[in-house]
């Protein structure tokens, strides 16, 4: 026992190093008994019922050379596991189980009574619906997967554990179910998670994802975020993988494609054809935050390209900054606001507002630094923006506004066509985990590519995605 204690001394600074990590010394059945616990992770009052129960053991057992069986059985407590060696029970008790020694014992005895701090699950902030459910995905793990539980009460539904970082050890759970997820997505999913070497995860999941994908500098994102547990469900009753990351409130769905990250929940939440009529307004909204600016400026520079009907297009009045300084100008305004409104407090955000409504708007236009045209597309483009249900593919889509901006400057028409040309070769050559990025527009699928331009009804909709090629093809 001496030699466990000093090993636990030198390992996690028992005593001096760490005052958060703890050990109650006890008498059992003539035997000394350690307990090892982490405070902040672990319930306390499970921790005392589980003593008393213990400790009344003295006055109730006799056999000391059954020690060990007997504190086992009476440990009051559904997951009871064995420990076979230090270095797994040092993993155990950081991980925020309980760890008893038994005098004479080569095994230890974890208890899981963690505790995990954290918030209620409530409705994302980034995902809000009309109607619908209001909980949603915490920081805790347990809790998410619970989450999922409630809505997949199928006994093929998998929840796999790993740990990932070197010195974090995250907890990551690989969840699909077994009989429509693809066996070859999920081996490379637990290859690529597997062979992760890292110190640690804090950024949790996105860091998972860099890791699992191999984006680098493409912009487009290449999962989908969710941190609602019913579209996650969704997903894989469609046959995809999704990956939860202890400390995250967000799940990683893969394989997707960008007609994913166009879709929200608010649709599936209404009828089928207002579901279709917001659909199309969302497609409109992010086409408009791609091409509208571009478009508008090359008219602007090509005058005998305006048809008379909207000849009145393009500024009155010739201003001394040039058309494309102010679009860049008005758009990093407009990102200032966003970065102001994420790191302002609450109570200061309103009269932040009015400060950034006065200088960019109104004022601005009045010294002559905009154009009431250039602010009047900047906005609509950032409206557009705002409406894209992935934050991901709204920044990756400003890049390719901007892109296409310079590229109008330089080369005017060719600058246009050229530049929209690659921007759709790009997404062409974009493959996700095996999954064209484009699909099913690129390759062309025209059920599916129907099902994505009109919400179909949920008893209509029987084709899971053939994308993610599930073992089951036709939906229960």
């Amino acid at each position: 026992m001496e030699s466990n204690h000093t090993f636990f001394e030198s390992r996690l600074g028992l005593g001096s190093g760490n005052f958060d990590i703890g050990v109650r010394k006890i008498k059992l059945l003539k035997k000394e008994v350690h307990l090892y616990f982490l405070n902040g992770l672990c319930d306390t009052s499970f921790i005392i019922e589980i003593l008393e129960e213990l400790v009344n053991i003295n006055d109730n057992e006799y056999s000391s050379d059954q020690a060990f069986r007997i504190i086992e059985n009476r440990l009051v407590h559904q997951q009871v596991s064995t420990i076979k060696n230090l270095d797994e029970a040092v993993d155990t008790i950081l991980s925020g189980l309980i760890l008893f020694l038994v005098e004479g014992e080569d095994s230890g005895i974890a208890v899981d009574v963690r505790s995990y701090p954290g918030r209620q699950p409530e409705e994302p902030d980034t995902e809000k619906v009309i109607r619908g459910a209001r909980d949603g995905y915490v920081e805790n793990l347990i809790v998410n997967t619970a989450l999922t539980r409630r809505r997949i009460r199928d006994e093929r539904l998998r929840n796999e554990i790993i740990q990932v970082g070197e010195r974090s050890k995250t907890d990551i759970c690989i969840s699909y179910i077994q009989d429509v997820a693809n066996p070859d997505l999920v081996d490379i999913i637990k290859k690529e998670l597997n062979s992760i070497n890292v110190d640690g995860l804090t950024m949790a999941d996105k860091t998972i994802e860099e890791f699992i994908v191999n984006q680098g500098y493409n912009p487009y994102p290449l999962v989908r975020y969710t941190e609602r547990p019913d579209v996650a469900a969704t997903h894989l009753l469609e046959g995809h993988v999704v990956i939860m990351v202890d400390t995250s409130p967000s799940v990683i769905i893969t394989p997707t494609t960008m007609f994913h990250h166009v879709q929200h929940a608010e649709e599936y939440r209404q009828a089928p054809a207002v579901g279709t009529l917001l659909r199309w307004i969302r497609f409109l909204g992010i086409l408009a935050s791609i091409f509208l600016l571009p478009l508008w400026f090359l008219l602007v520079l090509e005058p005998d390209m305006i048809p008379k009907a909207i000849d009145y297009i393009g500024p009155n009045e010739k201003s001394n900054i040039p058309i494309v300084v102010q679009i860049f100008l008005a758009d990093m305004g407009i990102e200032f606001l966003r970065m102001a409104a994420i790191h302002t407090p609450t109570p200061l955000s309103t009269a932040m507002g009015l400060i950034a409504a006065a200088l960019i708007g109104q004022i601005a236009i009045d010294v002559g630094l905009f154009g009431p045209e250039v602010i009047l597309y900047v906005a609509v483009a950032a409206v557009g923006t705002f409406a894209t249900p992935s934050y991901e593919l709204s920044a990756a889509n400003k890049i390719a506004r901007l892109f296409l901006l310079v590229l109008v400057a330089i080369f005017k028409v060719p600058g246009f066509i050229i530049g929209c040309t690659v921007y759709v070769l790009l997404l062409a050559s974009i493959r996700s985990l095996n999954t064209p990025y484009l699909w099913p527009f690129l390759p062309f699928n025209g059920k599916a590519l129907m099902q994505i331009l009109i919400r179909s009804s949920v008893p209509g909709a029987k084709l899971r995605p053939s994308i993610v090629h599930p073992q089951k093809p036709f939906k229960q």
